[in-house]
């Protein structure tokens, strides 16, 4: 008997936690299924190659609490305009992003653009 909530093996006959007062089960489920985390999808809303660009993108989504990376941040650095950096947001919350960054301007930046 195991407890599900701490994982505290008993002895058969014990049908409750002592520790955590939750009833016992005979197994418990297995932590290849339970322990994989859920994948978000991300969608790329904006290039850049300034780095201010950047600095200033983040500071706004970061006091909103939005889900972002920036693709190709760290390659920019040693491959300065080759490639622009590219702002990738989680699906559900692309349109508050967009929103949020719809009056920006990126007048320093190179390329700067916003997706429709």
């Amino acid at each position: 008997m195991y407890c599900p909530k701490c994982n505290a093996e008993y002895i058969e006959g014990i049908t409750l936690c002592a520790d955590c007062g939750v009833p016992l089960v005979a197994e418990l489920p297995d932590e290849r299924a339970t322990s994989q985390p859920e994948t978000a999808e991300f969608k790329e809303i904006l290039t850049t190659f300034n780095a201010g660009d950047i600095a200033i993108i983040k500071s706004l989504l970061d006091e909103e609490s939005i889900d972002y990376y920036f693709q190709g941040e760290l390659c920019n650095y040693a491959r300065l305009l080759m490639e622009p950096v590219r702002l990738m947001v989680r699906n559900d919350q692309v349109g508050e992003a967009k929103d949020i960054l719809k009056d920006l301007e990126l007048d320093y930046s190179l390329n700067a653009a916003v997706e429709e």
